[in-house]
């Protein structure tokens, strides 16, 4: 079915649906029509309703299978094909339906004559109310044309069956599992911080009760001025926005404002309107159609710009509607802590930031678009909330504490005097380490330590002031990467490094090269993704950059120039032999002799290191470490890597001790093999950022910490409180014969000699 007749199909089955709609006849003669139209219009020889109904697909109206199992043939959620598609809410489009592992025969309707299948759900209220199939006797995959005529189709559907009351009304709400008491929810740390406030939606449902188009003309004209409302109130919005300082975020508002010009976008619309649908109606058909994409993105940077997709799609429906907008311009009316399935940047700019304490997200990943504004705007945020809107009511009273990763609502009094003495502790300790900002690092014998911190952004370089860090030990620069829509042009990126040099002043920042790849795909290098099972060790990294050696040139030639006139330290993730280290650095190379043939000032030096995070790596130290400057050991790869243990898999993700003797033993190797080759070994990740930890690890001879800035007043208090001297003279004997549980010693031997260890 070409494009066209597949839209003039859709046009004329919504015109003979119209007609039905209107019609004086019960539900079930409707129906009964229904299926015939559509059935006649696509030419179908099988085409079903099936209705949720007590909990079950319920065959309500066939043109096809036998007549003898409408209200026979029943099916509960995720049974069978019809039962798939409803609980995933899902289209399923299949040649051969047996050939589907869910597949269920059922003997009543006759349907053995059928081979190809093809179905929709009956979306109400983002639910699934029933499903909408069609068959043929022929195996064969229906074309994307016509699942669009099918799906625009079932969303008319929905609008007979809830007018008509055929569907029970829980079916559109989903079961209310709210507690009356305390429900405790977990989720992803997004943006550190405790808050307290009470439960805000944030967004009302915009249901559309209108689906057919009387005048397609006026519902085009109709789009196109919410459009138009829509752009203003963005360009408003972004010229509002004040966060003090440039940033990522500025970056990620002007994509959010790109998308809103998009006319790919809004030409969607406009074809939905032409198959006969409401301007309401073409805006949550497009809509529905990027959430079927969403679910099957699994690069988290491409979903993000999908959820902005939807934040705007979102916008455009309320103004097109005329109905009431999101909470924002409802107006907060106390502290607030906001829930929400999403958010966009620009709708979290709308808020009052005096009221709104912290953020619930039901999805959300550390790179969404939304994470970086609340950041900037110092907001925490708690993501991967999955049950928030069935376990949290409006109103409630929520207590946030996303620097642990949890939420409360509805707590009983002495729960909320604990989270405020939490609170209150948490505020006491941290303008204690405040006070320690212009402390040094040194320990009760004398040893000065050197801690730095990680950042990503170019915000983040303002953690040096607040925590008084010796500077930047990572600095992760694929962040640039990841929000761009194509490869970021080497000017562009020069200016980002040379804003980050200058922001740090004197104190040095050592930039990894970009790391991405395996599960951080680039949206202009979807074409060369790999389906990797496991993609933490795949095609990623310095493997990737090598390979596609334009992106890792543009990265260096764009460093190189920043760095004019300074020393420039940079190292190369995920190596694991000397000849990717020898690659890398060659590149480099080639790159500061180009810019001193074009007659510019180079940097003054540049210090190469390398990130030990592959086991192998250890391996083949002798032949590398003459080559290096510095090295650093990253422990969160590293961990995983040693013990085969996927650090997401949620079974092993405490299943291994980073006290173990293991990781201890492998590190104090590693630590005496750098100092013995006149080396600087430092260690970035999670395990040096807490204290217990952090003392182990000075303990092996490490010096060097780059932590996250939270954990540097912590660890330092730590450091301030240890005789070092002491602890290395222990710690020899103690991994010779590690004790049954390392963690449960070190404890005991931080607490008998006075190391705060928190």
């Amino acid at each position: 079915m070409a494009a066209a007749s597949a839209t003039t199909a859709a046009r004329e089955i919504l015109v003979r649906l119209h007609d039905v709609m209107a019609a004086r006849a019960n539900a079930q003669a409707k129906l009964n029509n229904v299926v015939q139209i559509i059935g006649e219009a696509l030419d179908s020889e099988v085409c079903s309703v099936y209705l949720l109904r007590e909990g079950e697909l319920e065959l309500y109206a066939t043109r096809g299978l036998k007549e003898e199992a409408v209200h026979v043939t029943k099916l509960a959620m995720g049974e069978g094909l019809v039962g798939t598609i409803a609980e995933d809410n899902q289209t399923l489009n299949l040649a051969e339906a047996t050939s589907h592992p869910d597949f269920a025969y059922k003997p009543e309707t006759g349907e053995e004559l059928y081979h190809s299948f093809a179905g929709v759900p009956i979306v109400r209220a983002e639910r699934a109310i029933g499903v909408l199939s069609i068959q043929h006797a022929d195996p064969r995959r229906y074309d994307d044309v016509e699942i669009e005529a099918l799906q625009t189709v079932a969303m008319v559907l929905a609008e007979l069956i809830a007018g008509a009351g055929l569907v029970d009304e829980a079916s559109t709400r989903g079961p209310d599992t709210r507690d009356p008491a305390t429900a405790r929810m977990t989720g992803l740390k997004l943006v550190e911080g405790m808050a307290a406030g009470h439960a805000v939606f944030h967004q009302p449902r915009v249901l559309v009760e209108h689906t057919v188009a009387e005048d397609v003309e006026a519902e085009r004209h109709r789009v196109y001025s919410a459009f138009d409302k829509m752009r203003d109130q963005i360009d408003r919005m972004m010229s509002q926005a004040d966060f003090g300082a440039a940033g990522e975020h500025q970056d990620i508002l002007a994509t959010y404002k790109m998308f809103a010009y998009d006319e790919g976008w809004r030409n969607r619309i406009n074809a939905a309107i032409d198959s006969g649908l409401t301007a309401e109606a073409a805006i949550e058909r497009v809509q529905q159609r990027t959430r079927m994409r969403m679910r099957e993105i699994d690069d988290p940077l491409l979903a993000d710009r999908m959820h902005d997709l939807e934040d705007l799609s979102n916008r455009l429906l309320r103004i097109v509607s005329g109905q009431l907008g999101t909470a924002a311009q409802l107006g907060l009316r106390q502290d607030t802590i906001l829930i929400a399935r999403n958010l966009g940047p620009a709708e979290l700019l709308e808020y009052d930031r005096r009221r709104l304490k912290g953020v619930i997200l039901q999805e959300g990943s550390l790179t969404a678009h939304v994470v970086i504004v609340a950041r900037a705007m110092g907001v925490p945020v708690l993501g991967r909330v999955r049950d928030a809107r069935r376990q949290i009511a409006e109103g409630d009273l929520v207590l946030l504490d996303a620097t642990q990763g949890n939420a409360l609502a509805r707590p009983n009094a002495a729960i909320e005097e604990a989270f405020e003495t939490q609170l209150t502790v948490s505020q006491k300790r941290r303008a204690e380490y405040n006070a320690m900002r212009d402390l040094p690092p040194v320990t009760l014998d004398g040893q000065r330590m050197t801690l730095m911190v990680n950042a990503g952004l170019r915000d983040d370089v303002a953690a040096l002031d607040t925590t008084g860090a010796d500077g930047i030990g990572l600095f992760r620069t694929e962040f640039e990467f990841l929000i761009s829509a194509e490869l970021p042009k080497r000017e562009r990126q020069a200016r980002v490094y040379r804003d980050i040099m200058e922001a740090a002043g004197d104190k040095p920042v050592t930039f990894r090269t970009v790391d991405v790849g395996g599960d951080k795909v680039l949206p202009y290098m979807a074409s060369d993704a790999i389906d990797e099972e496991n993609p933490a060790m795949g095609w990623r990294a310095i493997r990737l950059a090598l390979e596609r050696d334009a992106l890792m040139k543009a990265q260096a030639a764009a460093l190189v120039e920043a760095a004019s006139g300074r020393v420039l330290s940079v190292m190369f993730p995920m190596i694991s032999e000397p000849w990717e280290f020898d690659q890398a650095h060659a590149l480099f190379e080639e790159q500061r002799a180009r810019v001193l043939k074009r007659g510019r000032q180079p940097p003054l030096a540049i210090r190469y290191g390398a990130m030990l995070e592959v086991p192998a790596l250890a391996e083949s130290l002798d032949l590398l470490l003459p080559k290096l400057d510095f090295i650093s050991i990253g422990t969160n790869d590293l961990t995983q890597f040693l013990f085969a243990a996927d650090r997401a898999h949620p079974k092993l993700a405490e299943r291994y001790d980073w006290l173990s003797p293991s990781i201890l033993r492998f590190i104090a190797r590693v630590t005496r093999e750098c100092i013995a080759a006149d080396v600087p070994v430092g260690l970035c990740g999670e395990m040096g950022g807490r204290p217990l930890e952090a003392m182990a690890l000075v303990g092996l001879g490490i010096d060097r910490l780059s932590i996250t800035p939270a954990a540097v007043g912590p660890v330092k208090a730590m450091l301030r409180s240890l005789d070092l001297g002491k602890l290395r003279a222990m710690m020899p004997g103690l991994l010779a014969r590690p004790p049954e549980n390392m963690r449960a010693a070190l404890i005991a031997w931080a607490a008998a000699n006075d190391v705060r260890v928190g």
